[in-house]
């Protein structure tokens, strides 16, 4: 029996085209609700920029977001997993020296850093995401005091292997080809998953997770059951358990019917 359901945002349950979720699965999640099962978000985005599930809020259980690098249920912190403070200030400096914007991510705010250096990557990004306002630069000392929890750099996947060389407390994933998300070491959605199903008690085999990008890989993989959007990438698609349609075709409440967890 799946217990509770894990979603993806971007590529999964909001689509790139229309920014919205379909009401299909708008529907299916009401349903699954009411006949008792846990919903949560495990997302890439940090929360201060998870803007487009309003139709479906109401019906969530708890997050993981920023990769699995902060987790929680309510008002409770579930998890959350830092970037060692000489690899935030280490990608900093390459941010500077190599010429490239990164997003910064506190607990409570985060920022672009060096958004002058390609203003239309982060343009492109803001609207591909629906995100306006993410290019807006406050200063480094804004975060004091708060623990990072993610680097999002702009780079290319050479400069992100040339990188990675020297983070030894970082790791990386990208979905998205225009940039990267680096968290700390050890932290991935399938941990964020593993924390809330301890947390709230049940075991990991009762789960659903669904995904279509790079960074979906690990919660795909560790989930009672792991679900790929028809959109999803190749390599997200061959480690799936069930491939579904896309966003846009109905692939949430398809596949919802499909393992009976609604009628």
């Amino acid at each position: 029996m799946t217990k509770a359901l894990f979603f993806d945002i971007d590529g999964t349950l909001v689509s790139f085209d229309t920014h919205l979720i379909p009401q299909s699965a708008v529907d299916a999640l009401t349903e699954a609700k009411a006949g008792g099962t846990e919903i949560y978000i495990s997302t890439g985005r940090p929360y201060p920029i998870i803007n487009n599930i309003g139709a479906i809020s109401h019906l969530v259980d708890g997050y993981i977001t920023t990769n699995g690098a902060y987790c929680f249920i309510g008002e409770r912190e579930v998890s959350c997993g830092a970037i060692p403070e000489e690899d935030v200030a280490r990608v900093i400096e390459y941010s500077r020296t190599m010429g490239f914007p990164c997003i910064v991510v506190g607990e409570r705010m985060l920022t672009m850093f060096n958004t002058a250096s390609d203003p239309e990557a982060v343009a492109h990004v803001a609207r591909m995401l629906d995100v306006p306002g993410i290019e807006k630069e406050y200063p480094l000392e804004a975060l004091s005091g708060q623990r990072i929890l993610q680097l999002t750099p702009f780079i290319s996947e050479a400069q992100e292997r040339e990188i990675m060389e020297t983070v030894a407390g970082v790791e990386s994933g990208r979905w998205c080809p225009e940039f990267a998300d680096f968290t700390a070491k050890g932290i991935s959605k399938a941990k964020g998953l593993a924390d809330i199903a301890s947390c709230r008690g049940f075991d990991i085999s009762e789960t659903m997770a669904f995904g279509d990008g790079g960074n979906d890989l690990s919660i795909i993989r560790a989930a009672g059951i792991g679900v790929a959007m028809g959109n999803a990438n190749p390599e997200l698609k061959e480690v799936a358990d069930y491939i579904t349609a896309s966003v846009d075709d109905d692939g949430v409440s398809k596949a919802l019917r499909h393992f009976g967890v609604i009628s």
